[in-house]
Order: C-alpha cells, then structure tokens, then sequence
C-alpha cells in the first residue's frame, strides 16, 4: 500500500529504496511502466550504466501524505537514455522534481533527456542537476516539454557539493505555465549551450557567465 492507508511510509529510509528500483546494474531497460502514487521517487537508475528509461507514465495525485515524490531520478550513474515519457508530478500537491540527474556518490554523465513530456511537482522543477561532491556534465536535454512547474530546468546544490556541472545542451524544449525561471543554472559552469527553446507564459532565463557558454534563438510563442 503506497498510499498509507495501511501503511505509514513516513518513518527513517523512506527515500532509501524507490518504486522502481534499478541499481548497480548494466543494459537495463525500464519500459511501459506506470506508477501511481508511491511513496518515495517513481523510477531510479542508481549507480548503474548503458541504461535506458523509456515510454513510462508516473503519476502523483496525492496532498498532505508525503513528500519529496520525484518522477524519474538518475542518480550516480552514467552512459543512459531518458525517452518519451510522460512525467506528471503535480494533479495533487506532494510531487517533486519530474527528472533529476543526481551526483552525490559519483559523477552523472552522457545521459541524454529527450522527447519527454514533464510536469514537476509543486516542490519542485520539470528536470534538476542536483551537484553534491560530484561532477554532472555530458547532459543533453533535447525536444522536452516541460510545463506547470514552480521552475523549468534548475541546477541545486546539496551535502555542501560545488562540483562543476559542463557540456550541457538545453536545446529545442518547450516551457510553458512555470512560476519561475525555465532555466536557473549557477556555480562553476563551462560550455553550456541554450538554444532554440520556445517559450510561453513563464519566468526568465538566468545563466550565470562561463567559458563557452552560448544562449540563442530562444524565444516566446504563445
């Protein structure tokens, strides 16, 4: 029961072990999944490599029961693929981030986001680099909606990381209805591209200045 009806999930490690839970694994595919309304992260790549998280649904609806409910979270791993899935964490209020690239005990990189339709929770953002005391670089987030988040595409930091966060591609992405920025990237930066995104009815872009660095052609359209 993921719910808590029956079960109380608020209690230590609750975000220790999630819905689906692919971990220190190699050429592994999470397919058609749909998940509703678990109580810690929908599907998570952990630690893990070659992996490809395609055509899945995550869902949450519920208010007041838990929080920190993020969609698809790809934590310490690299060499994968996050295609063509609809993300919506927000038709109740405890939802977090939609996707999330996570480097806490190892570098995340050459994941590529791609042709995914996301909506964040209203904790959270429609995709979040979260640093710790690792590097996350070689992302590519490409043909994307991203829509009715607190935020678009954001970068955190946690456990006191600065690690840097370079070659990154934002590029033909659609945001829409976001309270915040669609794009808030700040630290130790290089070579982050942000191009021909289209824009409608949300914040700013902030960008903070760093070798290589390129933002064009992005433009509203409502």
């Amino acid at each position: 029961d993921q719910n808590g009806a029956e079960l109380d999930g608020n209690l230590p490690g609750r975000l220790h072990e999630y819905l689906v839970d692919v971990r220190h694994s190699s050429n592994a595919l999470v397919e058609s999944v749909s998940t509703r309304n678990p109580y810690t992260y929908s599907i998570a790549v952990v630690a893990s490599n070659n992996f490809c998280v395609r055509d899945n649904n995550t869902l949450v609806t519920s208010s007041g029961r838990y929080d920190q409910l993020d969609g698809i979270h790809i934590t310490d791993s690299h060499g994968g693929v996050v295609e063509g899935n609809t993300v919506d964490q927000r038709q109740g209020d405890d939802g977090d981030d939609g996707l999330v690239a996570q480097a806490l005990g190892a570098s995340v990189h050459d994941v590529s986001y791609r042709n995914n339709d996301v909506r964040g929770g209203s904790h959270g953002s429609g995709l979040q680099l979260a640093v710790g005391g690792h590097e996350i670089y070689n992302i590519s987030v490409d043909g994307n909606r991203f829509r009715g988040s607190p935020d678009g595409v954001k970068i955190g930091y946690y456990d006191g990381g600065t690690a840097a966060v370079h070659d990154v591609a934002v590029i033909n992405n659609e945001f829409s209805n976001l309270q915040g920025p669609w794009l808030n990237f700040h630290g130790d930066l290089g070579n982050i591209v942000v191009t021909n995104n289209v824009i409608c009815q949300a914040g700013t872009i902030m960008i903070e200045d760093a070798p290589g660095n390129i933002v064009a052609n992005n433009g509203t359209n409502c």
